[in-house]
């Protein structure tokens, strides 16, 4: 049994690891490279796999870190199956495409460009096509159920409780002869206690781990806090009669902002306040998350079960237009714009950041994990001026953070959930995480009882024999 390590090893984004087992290459994980743009132009359309060599990938989740360059795989030759949970499924099917559309969109602004200097014109990383390729060939597989990838290896999903659908993933490998191996990847971890979703499983008797190290190194704020927080924002743009704007990852983020801000209202504890939510995927995601209620926690069914949508709430209104969006432009009274990327590389957040970030009145509220290298990093670095799509701007609005709202479980759910799983293990792998990351988490297996720990780097290729 081998492991390789192409992406997501010391870095928190491109996951992507095969493991090698029976005669099989298997994937965990595609995920689009995030952070520089010229860095993640160029790692992502030059797979560091031969795509006709794997034979069945195992996706945990629909974030596009996780799942965004599954298209190229069928584009340069992939042919197998994606096993997956049903939740994924329908999420990747509108993250996919939301991600082929924006990508050709942009190329043809940069295309334009290279055709006036006489360039040789680049090709999008796909296209629409590919994206049905990726839908075609999933599988979707419930949670605790085993499912067959042939050559003696199964699979057995468990809740993660990161975002809907997201999922733990368990490689049983029996040899012809010897010992079976068992592996566990923890995908991207939730952190317990956060709206809607019930809290992570923990599956045992795993003999390697591949666990994330994204908050390795610290603790989330309280939850109890964010609410509190949350109110004392929209007491301020009352105040101010200025906008308060949130980038947020159109899948989980933007809902759990929706929880919450329904919690303020049922609680009579906030003033009636138009709430936009400037994202039609951030819709469709939406939609997705009302349909699946098998995956709520109990506090979350108990609002369903008293006739109350969680995510819906007076004043909540969502945009689906271009037009729609320009419009709130000329909105004077206090407001909410919810709108994507998260980490403020595209989408519609950005021409709402250019008519923001100059106002001293207005909040900008980052709610997530921000890459190096990202617009997001910068904002929260208060680095000034700000270059929003080519034009420079001075920061003057006010920037906040709430890190309790990040889905990422932090040290000491990380480590509640090692100890909860360890059992016998005999390897560790630290990934998804930068550097410093990875190496506390190392640090943290150690103290936890487990010496064989590896934080991998890209292209590292390790024998488990």
């Amino acid at each position: 049994m081998k492991l390789e390590f192409q992406g997501a090893a010391q870095t928190t984004t491109g996951s992507m690891h095969v493991v090698e087992a029976n005669g099989l290459r298997i994937l965990l994980d595609c995920g689009l490279f995030q952070g520089s743009r010229k860095e993640a132009f160029e790692k992502n359309r030059n797979l560091p796999i031969n795509p006709a060599a794997i034979d069945a990938v195992v996706l945990s989740h629909a974030h596009i870190d996780h799942c965004g360059n599954l298209p190229s795989l069928f584009r340069r030759g992939f042919q197998g199956k994606i096993y997956c949970t049903q939740p994924t499924q329908e999420l990747c099917e509108i993250l996919l495409r939301d991600s082929a559309f924006l990508q050709q969109r942009d190329l043809k602004i940069i295309n334009k460009k290279r055709a006036e200097q006489g360039k040789v014109l680049f090709e999008p990383l796909y296209e629409p096509q590919d994206v049905d390729q990726v839908i075609r060939h999933m599988q979707t597989e419930p949670f605790k159920r085993e499912f067959d990838l042939g050559n003696n290896v199964h699979g057995v999903f468990h809740v993660a409780g990161h975002i809907l659908g997201s999922a733990l993933v368990q490689l049983d490998i029996k040899p012809k002869t010897g010992k079976s191996h068992r592996l566990l990847f923890s995908g991207d971890l939730g952190q317990p206690n956060q709206p809607i979703l019930q809290k992570y499983d923990f599956p045992q008797g795993a003999d390697t781990l591949l666990i994330e190290s994204t908050y390795a190194d610290r603790d989330h704020p309280s939850a109890e806090d964010v609410k509190g927080r949350l109110k004392g924002f929209i007491d301020d743009i009352h105040q101010q009669r200025s906008r308060l704007l949130i980038p947020a990852f159109s899948v989980g983020r933007t809902q759990q902002i929706l929880y919450y801000l329904n919690r303020l209202w049922e609680e009579n504890r906030i003033p009636l306040t138009t709430v936009y939510v400037d994202s039609p995927l951030s819709f469709a995601a939406t939609k997705i998350y009302t349909k699946h209620r098998e995956c709520y926690n109990d506090e979350a069914s108990d609002i369903l079960r008293q006739g109350i949508d969680p995510m819906r709430f007076p004043g909540l209104r969502f945009i689906e237009t271009p037009e729609q969006s320009k419009a709130l432009n000329d909105i004077h009274e206090p407001h909410i714009i919810i709108a994507a990327s998260g980490m403020c590389e595209g989408g519609r957040v950005l021409h709402h950041l250019q008519r923001t970030v100059g106002d001293p009145r207005n909040i900008i509220l980052i709610v997530g994990f921000q890459a190096e290298n990202t617009l997001g990093r910068r904002i929260v670095d208060r680095v000034s001026p700000l270059k929003i799509l080519g034009d420079e701007f001075e920061l003057r609005a006010r920037v906040h953070t709430i890190n309790a709202l990040s889905a990422h479980a932090d040290r000491t759910a990380l480590m509640d959930w090692f100890d909860g799983v360890k059992g016998n293990l005999k390897n560790v792998f630290a990934i998804h995480g930068e550097p410093e990351k990875v190496n506390a988490m190392c640090e943290l297996v150690k103290q936890h009882g487990v010496a064989n720990v590896i934080a991998p780097v890209p292209g590292q290729q390790i024998d488990l024999n």
